[in-house]
């Protein structure tokens, strides 16, 4: 088993809070992970049919039975089953009573919001990151490689072949997802519209184009970012605000949680598909955005990562807002440092006056470009979070 970055985190604040939610995508590893930081509590399934018609239809006599607290996993399933919970916490104060696993995060944060606020944590675990493979035998042994395979645990914990194992979760998962969050009855416009989505992804959002494409009109394409987004799909990383004098622009830009999805999504199969494809920067963006949110979450910290880009196409790809300072980063897929990989920084300097960054690129070496500005190698990208921004 790899151990999860996570696991510290979920152990701190289980002794904290008297319970505790552990959010993320199918198959990420939630279950896995609550299981084995426990691993003193009972586990329970709510995909179970016959473990869920008995939440549903008896609430206090399920909760009944575990009085030190369980594991309760794809709690969304039950929805009805939080308002119990509200009252079971309220009336014991041992802390981590309850672990509660949810794919969904719409449906888990308004039921929570409602009833166990001031009572739970939350955390979210993302399939692996570059942090959590190194060093293990099951790292990729190139870029293109960690491109094409993702993250999710299966494809590793299985030795899955990728080009097998995504068609199959996207039915699965992604599709029945949709339909407990929205019934769409046309899943094939569905399945256009996520291709189209991974067309873009690196890109700036613009709903209208996307629905042109698509089909429908940008009010159902809103619903279903909205539904990408709380199921873990999709990334929107939003633009900085500061303008700096210059008008900004205002859409967020589309980004997977895992590169092997949209590869996918893509129909790319193999590396060698990957070498000369049109998308491969888009993808190599796409990869070190998701890896620096992983790294983030692992230690719990949340939404301080934007971009920023004004009007006349200056643009700086990562921006880390730590509340005190703005930390720029650029990601450049060449393997080959040269001084355009530090245009965009340069120019960010000269507007916000700020004189450190870095750039994460494609290649192998760290190097020292000037004082406070380094060239990472893409296996390092793991290394900016645990940066001192300020």
């Amino acid at each position: 088993m790899i151990d999860r970055e996570l696991s510290k985190k979920a152990k701190e604040l289980a002794s904290q809070f008297k319970a505790l939610a552990i959010l993320g995508p199918r198959q990420s590893g939630k279950t896995t992970l609550s299981k084995y930081v426990f691993k003193d509590k009972p586990y329970v399934s709510l995909e179970n049919p016959d473990t869920r018609i008995f939440a549903e239809e008896d609430p206090r006599g399920f909760l009944s039975q575990f009085p030190q607290g369980a594991i309760l996993d794809e709690i969304q399933r039950v929805p009805q089953i939080f308002s119990y919970l509200q009252q079971i916490l309220d009336e014991h104060t041992a802390s981590g009573q309850f672990i509660l696993t949810g794919s969904n995060n719409f449906l888990l944060q308004e039921n929570i919001s409602q009833t166990l606020a001031g009572r739970i944590a939350f955390v979210y675990l993302l399939p692996f990151s570059i942090q959590e493979l190194h060093g293990t035998s099951m790292m990729p042994n190139n870029l293109d490689m960690a491109m094409l395979k993702g993250g999710y645990p299966p494809i590793y914990d299985r030795q899955i072949d990728p080009s097998n194992w995504y068609p199959n979760y996207i039915r699965t998962y992604v599709e029945r997802d949709v339909r407990q969050i929205k019934n769409i009855s046309n899943l094939a416009l569905f399945d256009r519209f996520l291709k189209l989505c991974a067309g873009r992804a690196g890109q700036l959002l613009n709903l209208n184009n996307l629905g042109t494409e698509t089909g429908v009109d940008h009010k159902t394409i809103s619903s279903w970012i909205s539904i990408l987004e709380s199921s873990f799909i999709i990334h929107l990383l939003r633009p900085h605000h500061q303008n700096f004098s210059k008008r900004i622009v205002k859409m967020p830009k589309l980004y997977f949680y895992d590169t092997g999805l949209v590869c996918s999504l893509l129909g790319i199969k193999k590396t060698e598909h990957l070498a000369t494809h049109p998308l491969r920067g888009n993808l190599f963006e796409n990869l070190m955005i998701s890896e620096i949110i992983k790294n983030q979450l692992n230690k719990n910290e949340v939404g301080n990562t934007y971009f920023w880009r004004d009007h006349t196409g200056h643009e700086v790809d990562v921006i880390i807002d730590n509340g005190r300072s703005l930390y720029p980063i650029e990601i450049k897929s060449g393997q080959t440092v040269n001084d355009d990989f530090f245009k965009g920084l340069k120019q960010w300097f000269k507007i916000s006056g700020q004189s450190k960054g870095t750039v994460i690129y494609g290649g192998q070496v760290s190097q020292l470009y000037s004082e406070g500005i380094s060239a990472l190698p893409w296996e390092d990208v793991r290394s900016i979070a645990i940066e001192d921004q300020s």
